[in-house]
């Protein structure tokens, strides 16, 4: 039985009944956040699905609060306008098309409808969209709860119900779906839990029939099916998770034409899974698993002009990890370079991609922090443009309780130099001093190709140039990657130093570290030198000298 009377019920579903929604939806799946995301095992084992249901319905009720008095139309218009802006991950965006769907059911329904078969034709154009968006439905999921709330809404609106009782509906069949996910979802049923983004789902809908009758909805037994019956305990995070699957996750906004996007979904399908398309009117949430972001991205900007763009590696001590275990210490890295992201990951790390022009904003950064899943957290950030967003970013983990300390590197040698001495058993200030001195004894050097004749510090260089930056500076112009590399060397040991690390770019020769190894080798027997793979989207080279 629902508990007693919390709020004043709303006979007429309105602009102000949907602003209540919103904000009890957002207080829900922050209630419940850390509990679904220990249940998320489909379609990647991640721990996120609470939390980015969650980030997505923030961002909706900042747009909606934002929009101040309107009618009820334009009100969703800008709550699910907020919900496609701010959508994270998979069930993010689903629930970001759900919203679209009751706005576009509540814009096409005749005047003289009822308030109860209003809100239930709007379920059911949410739940129709939303299976439209994803490339290859899968039943057991959040779709399959969406869908089971439409049919239960729609019955409750043809016997005459009102708005409250329509929702009630909604809301009962919800439940009833979730808790028989585990029987129509191979993984799920291996997990023993019931299906996480239809858990979240089930959280929104439970808020609605709050805000429309007034009644508070009993907690939810996260992860146990609605009826009661008993479920096995979660298992651990990766534990069900398909041999093979993409490592990425790819996220961003786009501003394209409908034919443009109808291609792009055709080549994105062909590139992974996961595959989910939302929006409309010229802008659109795109969210896709593959192994090769780049080509998702590149995708995009054939498409048309992508944007906020967010590239999530999957393979991380998270996957080994029980979600509900909260890790003492964890380091988020900021990587240019998928072998860069590899190499930290296996040392520990949270990892988030950077590729160019491509620079995680806060809201990344403090995703990647919740993904971490840990009492303190290290962070680091990779570059000088990152630093603003880092310090965003452990702001709001700090008020969620975590405890954060920002390591200032400026190249990714830092961080790796900094990572070399993480000692997660130590105390948390003296693995922020040692991290921190470790990265500021590394010299930094990067090598790139000028596009173009400029000014720099060292000279005019031309188009096809090599240059040669130390410690963020252009000093040396070479015409050759190897030649300006070890004029770059020599300026650097000449200060001294006893380990250079050499990162190799995908387009460096093979032939090149073992000339570098050889040339500080024959110069500076003292210096031991390591090489790494850098991958895709890192820089031809860079150097660190400690």
């Amino acid at each position: 039985m629902p508990h007693e009377q919390q709020l004043q019920p709303f006979a007429e579903f309105d602009a102000e009944a949907v602003r209540t929604w919103s904000s009890l939806a957002v207080a829900a799946l922050g209630r419940s956040r850390d509990a679904i995301d220990a249940i998320n095992v489909y379609p990647v084992a991640d721990a996120d699905t609470g939390t980015n249901l969650y980030l997505t319905a923030e961002s909706a009720d900042r747009a909606l609060g934002a929009a101040g008095a309107a009618g009820l139309v334009p009100a969703v218009q800008a709550w699910a306008h907020g919900a496609l802006i701010g959508a994270r991950g998979n069930s993010g965006t689903i629930l970001a098309q759900l919203l679209r769907g009751v706005a576009d059911g509540l814009g096409d329904t005749p005047a003289d409808r009822g308030p109860g078969r209003l809100l239930a034709h709007a379920l059911t154009r949410a739940a129709q969209e939303a299976y439209q968006a994803v490339a290859h439905p899968v039943e057991g999921t959040m779709l399959t709860v969406a869908a089971a709330a439409a049919r239960a809404a729609e019955a409750a609106g043809a016997a005459a119900g009102t708005a409250a009782d329509v929702a009630r509906a909604a809301y009962d069949g919800a439940r009833s779906a979730l808790a028989d996910t585990p029987r129509q979802l191979a993984e799920l049923g291996r997990a023993g839990v019931v299906d996480a983004g239809g858990c979240g789902l089930v959280a929104v809908l439970g808020a609605l029939w709050q805000a429309l009758s007034g009644q508070e909805p009993e907690p939810e037994a996260v992860g146990r099916p609605a009826d009661g019956g008993a479920v096995q305990q979660p298992a651990p995070c990766g534990a069900a998770e398909e041999p093979g699957g993409p490592a990425y996750e790819v996220l961003y906004l786009l501003d394209a034409g409908e034919p443009a996007v109808a291609r792009l979904r055709e080549r994105l399908d062909g590139l992974g899974d996961s595959l989910v398309v939302v929006g409309g009117d010229g802008l659109w949430n795109v969210h896709v698993h593959v192994d090769d972001p780049g080509a998702a991205v590149e995708a995009g900007v054939e498409a048309g002009r992508p944007y906020r763009i967010r590239i999530t590696h999957f393979g991380d001590e998270r996957r080994r990890r029980t979600p509900a275990e909260r890790a003492q210490r964890a380091v988020v890295a900021v990587v240019p370079g998928e072998g860069l992201a590899a190499l930290c990951g296996e040392a520990g790390a949270t990892t988030v991609l950077a590729p160019p022009g491509a620079a995680p904003d806060a809201e990344g950064l403090a995703a990647a922090i919740r993904r971490a899943h840990a009492r303190e957290v290290v962070l680091l950030p990779g570059g000088p443009d990152q630093r603003a967003a880092a310090h965003a970013a452990a702001e709001r983990a700090r008020a969620d309780g975590v405890r954060v300390a920002v390591i200032p590197t400026r190249s990714a040698v830092q961080g790796l130099a900094a990572l070399a001495v993480h000692d997660p058993e130590g105390s948390f200030d003296e693995d922020v001093v040692a991290m921190t001195s470790a990265a500021g004894a590394t010299r930094y050097a990067e090598l790139a190709v000028a596009e173009r004749q400029s000014f720099t510090s060292a000279g005019i260089c031309q188009a096809g140039d090599v240059l040669g930056l130390i410690d963020g500076d252009v000093a040396v112009i070479g015409s050759g990657l190897a030649e300006t590399a070890e004029a770059v060397l020599a300026r650097m040991l000449g200060s001294g130093g006893e380990l250079v690390t050499l990162v190799l770019g995908p387009d460096a020769p093979d032939a090149l570290a073992e000339r570098l190894e050889a040339y500080v080798q024959h110069g500076h027997l003292a210096v031991d030198t390591v090489t790494y793979q850098g991958g895709r989207h890192s820089a031809p080279l860079l150097i660190g000298v400690e």
